[in-house]
């Protein structure tokens, strides 16, 4: 493999080995991906539910979650507590259960999207109006306060 060029390894291919060490590895990821294009495809070609549903839920999602943050933000953590947990047989079973609902009800995928998505919108809103100062020199300016 040529050292200085970083794309050789594409050029190779990936071996079912190191596939496999990468699902093991990522294994809620991959089937977040996978549940993602399942519900893009059963969206678009209205397999069971439409792509006006999808992106329907996707704004109600990013809206609830920009009116309401913290009690989403709870909601999240709870539902990530649950999936991140060690065992693989939950990880799978998660995963499994989270492709059948990409299959057949897709706005529910896209809702979670739309959750994701406004808690990101209101988190950047929050920290990019916060003035650009350095830790320090806020910490020097809250001393000077109490004095």
């Amino acid at each position: 493999m040529d050292e200085k060029n970083p794309f050789a390894k594409i050029k190779e291919g990936v071996s079912v080995e190191e596939l496999e060490t990468f699902a093991r590895k990522y294994t809620t990821e991959v089937f977040l991906i996978l549940a993602v294009i399942i519900a893009t495809i059963s969206s678009i070609f209205d397999f069971f539910t439409g792509p006006g549903w999808s992106l329907s839920f996707t704004g109600i999602g990013a809206i609830l979650s920009l009116a309401f943050p913290e009690t989403i933000v709870k909601i999240q953590r709870k539902i990530l507590d649950l999936i991140a947990k060690p065992e693989k047989s939950m990880q799978i079973t998660v995963g499994i259960v989270r492709l059948i609902i990409a299959l057949f009800i897709p706005f529910f995928l896209f809702a979670e999207m739309g959750f994701l998505a406004g808690l990101g919108f209101h988190r950047y809103m929050r920290h990019s109006a916060m003035p650009k100062t350095q830790p320090f020199e806020r910490a020097k300016d809250k001393d000077e306060e109490h004095l």
